[in-house]
């Protein structure tokens, strides 16, 4: 098994997020590996049908990606060394695409984030990066005793 340095964090914001980051930044102290956050916005066009913004939808998704920008500041506030990175599109295809470009050892993600109408149209994110993956993924249940 190669050397883990590059680990990569995919976030939601919430607060099954945060215990994940916090136990990835103690296995990237471990490995003196470099940390990455990601937090994907997921593209409106997969929610065509449900929903018309009233604005131009370009204009909406960058509005939706620079308010997940100074989420993202706020979020990491207690990981100053964790690189972060904002993305559009398909959750677990952006994901996927940043580990394979930026060779990434090892990615690890919850094994559950947000609920509800999300997971129902889009299936679980971890499961479809776990098949996926271009390196290993190491799954957390945050109900298991992280703090």
């Amino acid at each position: 098994m190669k050397d883990i340095k590059r680990i990569l964090v995919p976030v939601d914001f919430s607060d099954n997020s945060k215990k994940i980051i916090n136990a990835a930044q103690f296995l990237a102290e471990k490995c003196g590996a470099q940390m990455s956050a990601v937090f994907v916005v997921q593209s409106i066009e997969d929610y065509s049908g449900f929903f018309v913004p009233h604005m131009p939808m370009a204009q909406f998704e960058e509005e939706m990606v620079r308010a997940a920008e100074k989420k993202m500041e706020s979020f990491l506030q207690d990981q100053p060394s964790t690189a972060a990175k904002v993305m559009l599109g398909d959750v677990a295809e952006q994901i996927i695409d940043y580990a394979a470009r930026e060779k990434i050892d090892l990615i690890v993600m919850g094994t559950h984030g947000y609920k509800g109408l999300e997971k129902i149209m889009f299936g679980s994110v971890a499961e479809k990066v776990v098949k996926s993956a271009p390196c290993p993924v190491m799954t957390i249940n945050p109900y298991t005793g992280l703090n």
